[in-house]
């Protein structure tokens, strides 16, 4: 699989970033990472899913994102529909991670043909990661496509919040960004442990990715949700979800929302800072969606 180098971009974010904390405290952040081993495993599906790969159906949908923008959620929802058959795992990470592994692999996570009407998989990654556009536009030529996109500083905070708990990021949000840089440079291969650990900026310039991937599909495959009309008000959502999929209106038993957490919130001068600095990269997607989604009166 081709690796890919940080770009001069992803370094100047950063450095913005670094520069206006700075400016802050007039301090200087040192990067005390702690190395940890990459815990993730290949997951191979069972050998008897792989022996009946053939058997086996693509997804018809694929929800590519954000990371920490309620994924998991909508996907509970949708493959709780009757009609809706869900993935051996819900992120099946196959375009990103696991694209050696070859289509058997990748089939082997779904349903037998005719087993379901609609088949689906979730991995917030596939929005972020560089190559996986043309890898979907070769695999999954007429899948659709379902990106949710959260305010970037509270996705920045909540990704940040959840590497804390799982012992990965040691330390405070304010150095863990000015840190960016440095650590994303480390690495070349945006499928690492680094780049999906600590790219809290980066995976927040939604225009980047969204003019990646619509310039390989066609806008008519996507759905582009707001984040935070799905917490608001989740019925809707789904309800748009299904209607976008050509499938039965209906609604689950329980709307609950799936990996919440609650933390101390975000200082309120690092808020402003990262607001003024995502307000542009904001009103590249509001063009490129032709909508307004109103983060910055959040």
């Amino acid at each position: 699989m081709p690796v890919f180098r940080s770009s001069n971009r992803a370094s100047g974010i950063a450095r913005s970033v670094k520069a206006f904390l700075k400016a802050k405290d007039g301090s200087r952040h040192d990067d005390r990472t702690q190395g940890y081993i990459d815990k993730s495993e290949r997951r191979d599906p069972p050998p008897e899913r792989i022996q009946t790969a053939h058997l086996r159906q693509l997804p018809d949908f694929v929800i590519i994102g954000t990371q920490r923008g309620g994924t998991t959620s909508l996907y509970r929802y949708l493959t709780q529909h009757p009609d809706v058959g869900s993935a051996f795992r819900k992120e099946v990470h196959f375009l990103e991670r696991y694209y050696d592994r070859g289509t058997e692999w990748y089939l082997a996570h779904f349903p037998l043909r005719e087993e379901s009407s609609v088949v689906g998989e979730a991995s917030p990654n596939y929005l972020f990661h560089p190559d996986v556009p043309e890898r979907a536009r070769r695999m999954l030529p007429h899948a659709r496509f379902i990106a949710l996109l959260r305010n970037p500083v509270d996705r920045a905070y909540s990704h940040y919040q959840m590497k804390v708990r799982r012992g990965i990021e040691p330390l405070s949000f304010e150095e863990a960004i000015a840190s960016e840089s440095e650590r994303l440079g480390s690495s070349d291969d945006h499928a690492s442990s680094t780049w999906r650990d600590y790219s809290y900026i980066e995976r927040g310039l939604y225009a980047d990715q969204l003019e990646r991937w619509m310039s390989v599909f066609p806008r008519e495959q996507f759905l582009i949700i707001k984040s935070e009309d799905l917490y608001e008000d989740p019925e809707r959502i789904l309800h748009q979800t299904l209607a976008y999929l050509d499938l039965p209106q209906w609604t689950p038993a329980n709307l609950k929302a799936y990996h919440l957490s609650e933390y101390t919130d975000m200082d309120p001068a690092t808020r402003e800072r990262l607001g003024e600095y995502f307000a542009p990269h904001n009103q590249r997607v509001y063009t490129l969606l032709g909508r307004d989604l109103g983060w910055e009166h959040e």
